[in-house]
């Protein structure tokens, strides 16, 4: 499968993303969507999945969840907006990585694009920092990468100066 992986949108649909994403499987969003009209047009590329984040109203709520965990290929992966950074965890974060054990954790919330593995929880960390014009992050990003069974390879990252 090849999936998409996206954050922190703000409302704003990069025009770079109908391309990026066209080869994707799904698309992953993993909160501050802004808009439901993010999801919308994200929908029209692939199917996608999507938390809420401390920035998303209640229309966007009514239409995610706080977190998700879900079998991708031989993967457990987990979302959340609000994780940490890879090294540290939020309580409700890490109350999920007990609890499920996920190989793969999506997060959002900081705007910086991080992939990264963790040997303590046994996970890669990735989030895709941040896909707005909006917000204090310099550089404006998303990434897609492939899963096959348990292998996971070419990964891409769209990187721009805001």
């Amino acid at each position: 499968m090849k999936i998409g992986i996206i954050s922190d949108t703000h409302g704003y649909v990069h025009p770079k993303l109908f391309e990026f994403f066209k080869p994707c499987d799904e698309i992953w969003h993993a909160g501050d969507i802004g808009r439901e009209e993010v999801l919308d047009e994200l929908n029209l590329i692939a199917p996608v999945r999507a938390v809420y984040g401390n920035c998303d109203d209640w229309d966007i709520r009514s239409r995610t969840t706080e977190s998700l965990v879900f079998p991708c290929e031989q993967h457990k992966v987990a979302m959340m907006h609000i994780v940490g950074n890879g090294h540290y965890y939020s309580t409700p974060a890490l109350k999920l990585i007990q609890a499920e054990h996920p190989t793969i954790f999506i997060a959002g919330h900081s705007h910086i694009l991080k992939v990264m593995h963790d040997p303590p929880h046994n996970l890669l960390f990735i989030n895709p920092g941040s896909a707005s014009r909006f917000g204090h992050h310099t550089r404006l990003t998303f990434l897609r990468l492939d899963i096959n069974g348990k292998e996971l390879s070419n990964l891409e990252v769209y990187d721009e100066e805001k």
